[in-house]
């Protein structure tokens, strides 16, 4: 493809994302949204105030991001006509195509994620298959994983409980994670994760194979309905104090959530039990580990309605243990996802966080799954 093919191509694929996210409807109705904000009495109800606050700024984010691709081509468009005329060199011009792919190519992939929930934050749990030390270790190497990627794009993230293992690593861990669209990127990390290795733990130096699961759900918030049946609601204190260590809060009280849940569909019955040891003081913890059940609420209804929706795509796949998603064999250098192909040699940069381009696989092979 010629340079000026590419320019026409990002030039369309622009116009094309322009239709397509209906910017000038979105602008007018931010204009709008803002209008109310002017009002004496907005802030009267400042719940109701945050969530049209909140609404106009993801609208924003939206339109924001559109103008940046905008711009970015309308200076690819007179950087070709300069380099026609011969005033600006090919690399000169190379130069701004990669800069404005890399934009249009940006907006693209936020396009994908276009679920009501894919905007909200993440709940991401972590737990260490059979395997003892070793599965153990594999979780708190996943956990730390999933911080510094989290770190890395600038989300708040917290350990809002964590067992730790016998000897070393976790049994298990909740981190909730807070961000745009945290969500919408980490859901693609819900499964089995295969570790491959010679184990530190093991005195014959044998090559091992530990398994730990990864589960993500949305952090509901104010804006999704879901409602807790308190009469159902029970709760337990306890203190208890972590080993230490930079990913361990030392905590002093704890609280023990029992939910009787029903299921509204099949009437099935079941206890949910949530611990939160997040901080020191007991009433946050309870407001943690209620903001817990009632994503896990959320999380079953939208489970519920894509078994559903399974039912008429068969091609869904429902993910289980055992059916790993990821294998990260580290004597070989490789890590590979097993549903997308995609895989890398550099094992030490994605254990460090850097996971963009497995989600970015993940994403464009089976965003509009759900």
């Amino acid at each position: 493809m010629t340079s000026q093919e590419q320019i026409k191509d990002l030039i369309a694929r622009k116009d094309a994302l322009q239709k397509f996210l209906d910017i000038d409807a979105k602008q007018a109705w931010i204009a709008e949204e803002e209008k109310k904000t002017e009002a004496p009495d907005f802030w009267n109800d400042p719940k109701e105030a945050q969530k049209v606050v909140k609404g106009i700024n993801s609208q924003k984010s939206w339109v924001t991001a559109f103008r940046d691709v905008d711009t970015a081509c309308g200076d690819l468009e007179v950087m070709g006509e300069f380099f026609e005329a011969g005033d600006a060199t090919e690399e000169e011009l190379l130069a701004q195509i990669a800069l404005t792919q890399k934009k249009v190519e940006e907006l693209e992939f936020k396009n994908m994620l276009r679920n009501d929930s894919d905007r909200l934050d993440a709940v991401l749990s972590i737990n260490a298959g059979a395997g003892g030390v070793e599965a153990q270790d594999w979780a708190e190497m996943l956990m730390r994983m999933y911080i510094r990627y989290a770190e890395t794009h600038g989300y708040k993230v917290a350990i809002s409980n964590s067992l730790d293992g016998e000897g070393a690593g976790i049994k298990s861990c909740t981190l909730q994670i807070e961000g745009e669209f945290a969500y919408g990127y980490l859901k693609s990390e819900t499964g089995v994760h295969r570790l491959v290795r010679v184990s530190p733990f093991n005195a014959q130096g044998k090559r091992m194979t530990s398994f730990t699961s990864v589960s993500v759900t949305p952090l509901v918030d104010d804006s999704i309905e879901v409602v807790v049946d308190m009469s159902r609601l029970s709760w337990d204190t306890f203190r208890r104090g972590g080993a230490g260590g930079q990913n361990v809060n030392k905590v002093e009280s704890g609280v023990r959530l029992r939910y009787q849940y029903k299921d509204p569909y099949t009437g099935a019955e079941e206890e949910i039990l949530i611990e939160n040891t997040e901080t020191r003081d007991q009433p946050k913890n309870k407001e943690n580990a209620m903001r817990l059940l009632r994503s896990q609420l959320y999380d079953r209804e939208m489970k519920h309605r894509m078994e559903e929706q399974a039912k008429i795509k068969a091609s869904q796949k429902k993910i289980e243990w055992g059916s790993q998603i990821r294998s990260y064999v580290m004597d070989d250098r490789r890590v590979k996802d097993h549903r997308t192909g995609y895989q890398t040699s550099d094992v030490a940069a994605v254990m460090d966080g850097h996971i963009d381009e497995f989600i970015k696989s993940y994403l464009m092979q089976f965003g509009a799954e759900g």
